[in-house]
């Protein structure tokens, strides 16, 4: 049977296998050359900690389980696309956190162990992931949150920021989605990012993110990329690297 191994178990065993081919001395005390070994790669700049695993209730009685990176005192909460989920975001999430954010991605309900209460099914009330995520961040001593949402994300992100609070949400940054909600009742600053072919049956996408940025209340921008890659998609192009700029440039600004 094959058992999936941690980061940290697979580092254990390098350096279990250095331990053996080092003097004989070191042999017979390998923990104290694991112990020393590991030290020193803590130590070396731009080691990676890996992330921690959380999980917190929703308003309307679900979980969501997520990931953080990061200690920084600036949130950012991840909502994926609907074919993906919140591991895909650890690139992004790294970038965040080496720029001093705590970015925390989540699983939506009904997707890895994350759940809706039983009173709902499906997708219903995954904006109530996004707000539980975004309190959480609160509630651990973040002192502003921002969401970053992707597609199918970008919706529950959206939709999220209509129902919060005044100052709950700092920034919202929407990846190839909208809210059919009221646009102008969109909470915080709002940065639009769209591939400019971007399609899918029903025809452009642009069209309808153009449409929710011009009633959207200010301060707002709206970034139109070359291509056709949708969403979470982008990054994996060459706008990739344009599209992590653009993320960072508005969530550092002042």
């Amino acid at each position: 049977m094959y058992t999936k191994r941690s980061s940290f178990d697979l580092c254990i065993q390098t350096y279990q296998d250095l331990a053996k081919k080092c003097d004989p001395r070191w042999r017979y005390n390998s923990p104290m050359f694991i112990l020393r070994a590991l030290l020193a790669t803590l130590l070396l700049p731009g080691f990676a900690v890996a992330q921690e695993h959380v999980s917190f209730p929703s308003e309307d009685g679900g979980v969501v389980y997520a990931d953080i990176y990061g200690k920084g005192e600036r949130g950012v909460v991840l909502a994926h696309g609907g074919r993906f989920n919140k591991e895909s975001w650890e690139k992004q999430a790294l970038a965040l956190m080496k720029a001093g954010f705590r970015a925390l991605a989540i699983d939506f309900r009904g997707r890895g162990q994350s759940r809706g209460p039983q009173s709902k099914s499906g997708d219903d009330g995954v904006e109530y992931d996004v707000l539980a995520a975004v309190r959480n961040l609160h509630k651990t001593g973040a002192k502003t949150v921002s969401v970053i949402g992707a597609s199918f994300g970008g919706a529950a992100a959206a939709d999220a920021s209509v129902e919060a609070e005044p100052g709950e949400i700092d920034r919202l940054v929407l990846l190839a989605a909208w809210t059919d909600r009221p646009p102008e009742k969109m909470k915080g600053r709002k940065l639009f990012i769209v591939a400019r072919d971007d399609a899918n049956d029903d025809g452009p996408r642009l069209p309808k993110i153009r449409a929710n940025y011009e009633k959207a209340v200010g301060p707002k921008e709206l970034v139109i990329l070359d291509g056709s890659a949708h969403a979470q998609f982008l990054f994996a192009t060459d706008q990739g690297q344009r599209l992590m700029r653009e993320i960072l440039r508005f969530l550092s600004q002042p």
